[in-house]
Order: structure tokens, then sequence, then C-alpha cells
């Protein structure tokens, strides 16, 4: 079990800091989707917003990578992800299988690292 969250662990930063990276640097060169995706992508470009996405990317991966902050960089990769498959699930389905093995891939270094993530699951605060 050790292994597969090693490989999982190190698939999911390199994942997270080659796309993070080629946000900034563009060397996989993908043709803009079209319709509502390309718009949404336009927009999120224009405005700045995917530079933001890209660097908190690149900063996850690299965690994940040096095996440091791993809970930190499962925090910052959540909503990410969730963006992601909600994309593809709603705008641009061709590209979902990559972004099903990314969740699948952050659910196994989650489950390693789940008991620190127990009280966000408590029905009560501390009173």
């Amino acid at each position: 079990m050790k292994s597969v969250i090693l490989i999982s662990r190190v698939l999911l930063g390199l994942m997270f800091l080659v796309f993070g990276l080629n946000g900034f640097l563009n060397f996989i060169p993908a043709p803009p989707p079209a319709g509502v995706a390309g718009q949404f992508i336009g927009a999120m470009f224009v405005s700045h917003y995917l530079s933001a996405v890209f660097a908190l990317e690149v900063v996850a991966g690299v965690l994940l990578l040096a095996n440091r902050f791993v809970r930190l960089a499962l925090t910052i990769l959540a909503p990410i992800l969730v963006n992601i498959v909600l994309f593809h699930a709603f705008m641009a389905p061709t590209g979902f299988a990559p972004a099903v093995i990314a969740v699948a891939l952050w659910a196994v270094v989650f489950h390693r690292e789940h008991t620190a993530f127990a009280p966000l699951l408590a029905a009560k605060g501390a009173s």
C-alpha cells in the first residue's frame, strides 16, 4: 500500500507541476476549446484568474513531489479538482478522463492523510 500511495503522490505532483508550468510556459500546445468552454477559458485568461490557478497548481505539485506539507497540497488541489471536473462535466466532456485520473490519485493520497481532515467532518464544533 505504501508504494501505491508513493506512486499516486508523485504522479499527482508531476501532473499538477507540469500542467501548472504549462500554463505559464505553454510547452504543450493545445487548441482553444470551442463554444461555451472557450468563452469561459477566455474570460478566465483575460482576467488573469488562470495565472493564480496555475501558480497554485505549481506550488501544490512541488509540495507533493517534495513530500512536504502534503496536507496543504491536498487542500489547495481539492477546489481546483472540483472546478476541473465540473468544467469537463458541463462544458468540455472530451477531456474528462484526465480529470477522473487526477481525482483518483488525489483520493489515494487523501486516504493516507484522512485522519488530519477528520475534524472538518465533525457534526458540531468545539464548544
